[in-house]
């Protein structure tokens, strides 16, 4: 794929590494992994076309395949996870960092491509010529082209970022978390378990509430008494 690129004029500019997302078709409220793992994702430079793409490919499938244009806007929706809406691509892209430093550096990439962009066609536009823009679709015209970007690429459909999903828990800190219930329902158990008749005869009120919820309170009270009877005689 990389000598299909230089054979195209296309050359790498910027490479990082992210978990990647879609918007679900369906719902346009939700996010669906399009990666498995955290997948290198790059910025190309198309010199013959003056275009920038972001691309990105997991075995043999492309999980990101998106021309920038100057209306897109990169929106960070948390510390590293950030999104952006691409018409002609018809999805809106998330991206998942390990880091808020690295998303930092992928928005200050995101916003100098789009810049770039943007002057490359001012400058085409101010010299005579006709600027080489990206459209929504091979039949779409430049004025519905036009709508559909102002209307889409700027609103973002900003959704919330899928939280762990982006870093997934490993199975450590699942079983831990897991187990925090199961512990402190083991401890409490143990300790009804554990206790000897000595030992609650020396206890307080507050021991005979691990015991069983059913006992009569008055009958609770005069063992209690008794107990401490019989422990008085025995310490004479």
């Amino acid at each position: 794929m990389t000598s299909g690129k230089d054979a195209m004029g296309e050359q790498p500019i910027f490479t990082c590494k992210a978990h990647v997302f879609h918007i679900d078709p369906k719902t346009k409220r939700s996010w669906m992994p399009a990666s498995s793992t955290a997948v290198s994702v790059s910025f190309f430079y198309d010199s013959t076309r003056s275009l920038y793409r972001i691309i990105s490919v997991e075995g043999s499938k492309a999980v990101i395949n998106s021309t920038v244009t100057p209306n897109m806007t990169f929106t960070k929706t948390s510390q590293k996870f950030g999104q952006w809406s691409d018409v002609r691509a018809n999805t809106v892209y998330g991206l998942g960092f390990s880091s808020e430093s690295e998303l930092q550096l992928f928005i200050n990439k995101f916003n100098e491509v789009k810049e770039a962009t943007r002057n490359a066609i001012t400058k085409v536009t101010t010299n005579g010529g006709s600027a080489v823009t990206p459209v929504t679709s091979a039949n779409a015209s430049p004025i519905t082209a036009r709508a559909a970007t102002a209307s889409n690429e700027s609103t973002d459909n900003l959704l919330e970022p899928p939280g762990s999903a982006a870093m997934p828990l490993t199975p450590n800190s699942i079983k831990a978390e897991d187990e925090v219930p199961h512990l402190r329902s083991h401890s409490v158990s143990t300790l009804q378990s554990n206790e000897s008749p000595s030992h609650q005869a020396k206890g307080d009120k507050s021991s005979y509430t691990l015991g069983s919820t059913n006992a009569n309170p008055v009958d609770m009270q005069l063992k209690y008494e008794n107990d401490r009877l019989k422990l008085a005689l025995a310490q004479r």
